[in-house]
C-alpha cells in the first residue's frame, strides 16, 4: 500500500492507476492541460482540483450500466410528456459553468476557474461534450457534460434548475451513449444520487479492463 503520490512535472508521464494511494490519489502536478487530460482519461484517472492539479482513480470505481438506469414513473411521465426540448453540445460552456454553481451542502465546488478554461479547451478539441434540456420558454434548465475516451463516456457533472431537469439530462445522455456506440459509461464516485439512479461500483482492475477494451473502439457522440 502506497501512502504518498509523486509530485509531477509538466513532462512526467502519469503513474498508472494501479499505483494510486488507498484513497485514490495518483498524482499531483501542474495546471490542467488538454494533453493532460487526454492522458489521464486514457488511463482512468481524472482531476479534482485544478492548482496544483490532483489526479485520482478510486477502487472501487462506479459506473452506469448502459442498460440499467432506474426511471421513475414521474420521469417516465415527464419524458412521455417532452414538454421541453433536448440538445448536445450546443451550450458547453453554459452547462459547465451551471454545474459549478450548483449548490452544495457544504457551499463549495471543485470547478474552479482553471477547470472552466482546461474543460472548456477540452470541448473545443472534441473530446468533451454535454446534453442540455431546454423549458418551453427557452431556458436552461438542466444538464450534464463529460469526457469521451473512444467508447468509454466519464460523467464529471450535472445540474439541475428545475425539478427532475438533471435526471431528464442523465436519461437523454445514456440514449445518445447508446445509440452512438458507447460501452462504457464512468460515474467515477458513487453517491446516493447515481446509486438511485441505477450507477454499481466495480472494482479498479475490472473498470480498467472495460476501459481498455472501450478506448479501441470507436463511438459518436
Amino acid at each position: 500500500m502506497r501512502f504518498a503520490a509523486p509530485i509531477l512535472l509538466d513532462r512526467d508521464p502519469l503513474p498508472a492507476a494501479e499505483s494510486a494511494t488507498s484513497d485514490g490519489l495518483v498524482a499531483i502536478s501542474g495546471e490542467l492541460t488538454v494533453p493532460r487530460l487526454k492522458e489521464a482519461y486514457s488511463k482512468g484517472i481524472f482531476p479534482w482540483s485544478a492548482k496544483p492539479a490532483t489526479w485520482w482513480s478510486p477502487d472501487p470505481r462506479a459506473i452506469f450500466p448502459l442498460d440499467g438506469l432506474n426511471v421513475s414513473r414521474r420521469l417516465a411521465q415527464k419524458v412521455r410528456q417532452g414538454r421541453y426540448r433536448v440538445s448536445a453540445d450546443e451550450a458547453f460552456s453554459q452547462v459547465i459553468r451551471a454545474c459549478a454553481e450548483q449548490p452544495r451542502e457544504d457551499e463549495s465546488t471543485w470547478i474552479t476557474p482553471p477547470f472552466l478554461t482546461a474543460y472548456d479547451a477540452l470541448h473545443r478539441a472534441g473530446r468533451a461534450h454535454s446534453v442540455e434540456i431546454w423549458g418551453e420558454d427557452g431556458e436552461l434548465i438542466g444538464g450534464v457534460y463529460g469526457v469521451a475516451t473512444g467508447a468509454c463516456f466519464s460523467g464529471e457533472s450535472m445540474f439541475h434548475r428545475r425539478s427532475d431537469a438533471s435526471k431528464l439530462a442523465l436519461y437523454h445522455l445514456i440514449e445518445r451513449l447508446v445509440r452512438g456506440g458507447f460501452t462504457l459509461f464512468d460515474a467515477q464516485v458513487l453517491n446516493d444520487f447515481t446509486a438511485q439512479m441505477g450507477a454499481i461500483e466495480i472494482p479498479r482492475i475490472e473498470f480498467l479492463r472495460r476501459l481498455r477494451d472501450a478506448a479501441r473502439r470507436e463511438a459518436a457522440f
